[in-house]
C-alpha cells in the first residue's frame, strides 16, 4: 500500500460501498475533478487493487439460499493433486468460494444450493466424483449475520 495515498484509499472505500457510481459522482465524493479520478481508477485497476466490479445478489431470491461451508481433506497432498483439485473446483458453479486452509482440512468451500436434497445430490454426483477427495465435513448456514464483501483498511 506504499503507492496509495489518502485519496486512493478514499476512492476504494467509496467503490466498495457502490461500484456503480459514475466517475463524475465518484469525483464529487472524493472532492476531485473527474480527470484525476479517472486516471486514479485506471491506475488502481492496472495495479490490481481493483480486481473486478460485481453485483452482490440475493441468493434466496435466486433459489440458491441454502449455503454450506464444506471442509475438504484430500487423500494425499502434493502439487499435482492440489492443482487438479483446484482446477476441478473452479469449474463447479455451486462452489462460489474456495480457500486452501491449514489445519485438519486442506480446503474450505462455500457452496450455494436450493435445498438439502440438492446438496445431497451435489455431494454424491459432483464432489463425490473427485478422485483425490478423502473426506469432507459440511456445515450448514442457519442465518447470515454479516456479509458486506468489502475489505477493511
Amino acid at each position: 500500500m506504499e503507492t496509495l495515498d489518502k485519496t486512493d484509499l478514499q476512492i476504494l472505500r467509496v467503490l466498495q460501498e457502490n461500484a456503480r457510481l459514475t466517475t463524475k459522482e465518484l469525483a464529487a465524493r472524493v472532492h476531485l475533478s473527474t480527470t484525476p479520478v479517472f486516471e486514479r481508477l485506471k491506475r488502481l485497476e492496472n495495479e490490481g487493487y481493483i480486481k473486478k466490479y460485481i453485483a452482490l445478489l440475493d441468493a434466496g431470491k435466486l433459489n440458491r439460499g441454502f449455503v454450506v461451508f464444506c471442509c475438504v481433506k484430500l487423500r494425499r497432498l502434493n502439487r499435482d493433486i492440489a492443482f487438479d483439485f483446484v482446477r476441478i473446483v473452479k469449474d463447479i458453479p455451486e462452489v462460489t468460494e474456495c480457500y486452501n486452509i491449514s489445519g485438519e482440512y486442506d480446503y474450505l468451500l462455500k457452496i450455494h444450493a436450493p435445498d438439502m436434497k440438492y446438496y445431497q445430490e451435489f455431494l454424491l454426483n459432483v464432489l463425490g466424483t473427485i478422485d483425490s477427495l478423502g473426506s469432507l465435513t459440511s456445515m450448514f448456514v442457519m442465518d447470515e449475520v454479516k456479509q458486506n464483501g468489502g475489505i477493511p483498511f
